[in-house]
């Protein structure tokens, strides 16, 4: 039986859908990401700090909450870039999906928060351990087909990729097979930052036209500013059209720290001192 709503249409306010809220909760997010980085010294900042709305977003409309992170039937997340790790773990903080205290040692030893997303009984959020780019969007087309053959076309999965794992060969490989079953429970959304790890994504394997290329693989497509959390809202939420989605959502590599924004060494570098004082 199909909750209110479903994979063919909204399912009805999530939580708190105010634009002040979210605000808040996302400014809370980066000052999280950048604890975290600075006191672990830990890479991957400016893929973190761009992805922050995105994932707030998706938590907003999905069905993940305290009450539902253990049950076998519900909506899946897949963060298919693993190493926005922190970012992720800063969500879930924000929906009281993982302990505080977990965030305080991030990375250190015999901790079960991992610099990439992986498995843990102590985040049941987490879907999948990722980290290994390219496969994300397969698991995600897995536990679409799943919910399908188990009548559960009321679930949703979202899958977060980034731009540079969208040069592999078996990302489309999954987006061609969900195209071809017309997987309309699966959203995928790019963190189109336009930076990969070594270069601009244009210079290392140019993607565009992006939005063409989902398309022609079955999806329906959406380009946003991925950093206008009502638009992803609006976006995640709006009624299927009988195939999958892809929302490329343009976004600022290491958004908030001034420093290192739009920069490919904002991939390796972690926090410093002075980024832990407010803008």
């Amino acid at each position: 039986m199909a909750r209110r709503g479903s994979a063919h249409g909204p399912k009805g306010p999530p939580r708190s859908r105010d634009a002040e809220a979210a605000a808040a909760r996302c400014a809370a997010a980066r000052r999280r990401v950048i604890s975290m980085s600075y006191n672990a010294n830990s890479a991957h900042l400016g893929s973190s700090l761009g992805v922050v709305e995105i994932l707030d977003a998706v938590l907003a409309v999905s069905d993940l909450r305290q009450a539902t992170a253990r049950a076998a039937e519900r909506d899946r997340v897949i963060l298919s870039k693993g190493h926005a790790a922190m970012a992720y773990y800063a969500a879930l903080e924000q929906y009281g999906l993982v302990d505080p205290a977990l965030l305080d040692v991030y990375l250190q030893n015999g901790t079960p928060l991992w610099g990439h997303v992986g498995l843990t009984e102590a985040a049941p959020a987490i879907d999948a351990t990722s980290g290994s780019l390219g496969h994300g969007l397969s698991l995600a087309a897995g536990f679409a087909l799943g919910h399908r053959l188990r009548g559960r076309d009321d679930l949703r999965c979202f899958c977060i990729l980034s731009d540079g794992e969208c040069d592999e060969g078996s990302t489309w490989e999954a987006a061609l097979f969900a195209g071809a079953r017309k997987l309309s429970g699966l959203t995928a959304i790019v963190d189109y930052n336009h930076i990969q790890s070594l270069a601009p994504t244009k210079e290392v394997m140019d993607l565009e036209p992006f939005a063409d290329k989902w398309r022609s693989f079955g999806f329906e497509a959406i380009e946003l500013d991925g950093h206008d959390w009502a638009a992803l809202v609006a976006a995640l939420s709006r009624p299927s059209r009988g195939r999958p989605r892809a929302i490329l959502a343009h976004t600022v590599k290491g958004k908030g720290v001034a420093r290192i924004e739009n920069t490919v060494a904002s991939h390796y570098k972690p926090a410093l001192a002075a980024d832990l004082e407010p803008a």
